[in-house]
């Protein structure tokens, strides 16, 4: 099932099943209770978010040839840091510069996003899809300056402004996705293919990721994982391809769909 949320004919916010016309029917109940059709046919407006995140954990360095291109060590363990789920932006709106807190060097990142559809603690690997309610696209957007430069060390900072966590077109129910690290994965800036790889070189596997983030520690329905970016990143190209006023990103993840947002430099 695809499933979005989004604002309909009468300016509510509606959760919908999308059929292979793309028609929307409204869905009933939750992630964590799951969904029901009521059989009514409705008109989006405006496209949402397909979820209000409980959590956003992050990965970084978790594609084979990304680390290779960064110089970096493979890690022994995932790398992991979170996004504040103020961070989330809607299919369509815009990605914003951040200019009141300045940076000069923001990044695209496709990334499958796994949303975990039951509470979950110290699962085994070869249990873990059992716990994934669906994917969907996200787009780890970074300010490196702030990432690397600016942020004492931590990632957060560079990682969780406003706007930085676009989320979409739709959540594809894990029964539709047998195997998430079977999945093509790009970045399209402006028309270009900027990223263009696959799922299988992540260096730990959605399971393992699921074990891992679930050690000693609850991982509640709602909680989404972004599971980290392949090689291609704007900031390590040369000359680096940063984000600017004008652009437009596409994150496209096979079986899935596609993910648009604008640029625009923050408002003041």
């Amino acid at each position: 099932m695809r499933i979005i949320r989004c604002i309909d004919e009468l300016g509510n916010v509606v959760t919908a099943s999308l059929d292979s016309n793309d028609n929307a029917t409204e869905l009933d109940g939750s992630i964590e209770n799951g969904f029901r059709s009521t059989g009514k046919a409705i008109v989006v407006k405006k496209l949402l978010a397909p979820l209000e995140p409980k959590q956003i954990f992050c990965i970084g360095l978790n594609y084979a040839f990304h680390a290779k291109e960064t110089e970096s060590p493979l890690p022994e363990f995932p790398v992991l840091f979170m996004k504040g789920i103020n961070a989330v932006q809607n299919p369509g709106e815009p990605i914003e510069l951040p200019r009141h807190l300045r940076s000069d060097k923001v990044d695209y990142e496709c990334e499958l996003a796994v949303v975990i559809g039951k509470a979950c603690k110290n699962v085994k690997a070869e249990n873990a899809l059992d716990y994934i309610f669906g994917h969907t696209c996200g787009n780890d957007v970074s300010a490196r300056d702030w990432q690397k430069e600016f942020g004492g060390g931590q990632w957060c900072r560079g990682k969780t402004f406003e706007t930085f966590a676009p989320l979409g077109p739709c959540l594809v129910t894990a029964d539709e996705i047998e195997n998430p690290n079977a999945l093509g994965i790009k970045t399209i800036l402006n028309g270009e293919a900027v990223q263009d790889w696959n799922t299988d070189d992540m260096i730990f596997d959605v399971p393992t990721l699921i074990e891992f983030l679930s050690g000693s520690a609850t991982l509640l329905p709602g909680t989404v994982i972004l599971t980290g970016t392949p090689h291609g990143v704007g900031i390590a190209a040369k000359p680096p391809r940063l984000l600017k006023a004008g652009d437009e990103v596409t994150i496209e993840i096979e079986k899935i769909g596609s993910l648009t947002n604008p640029v625009i430099e923050e408002p003041f």
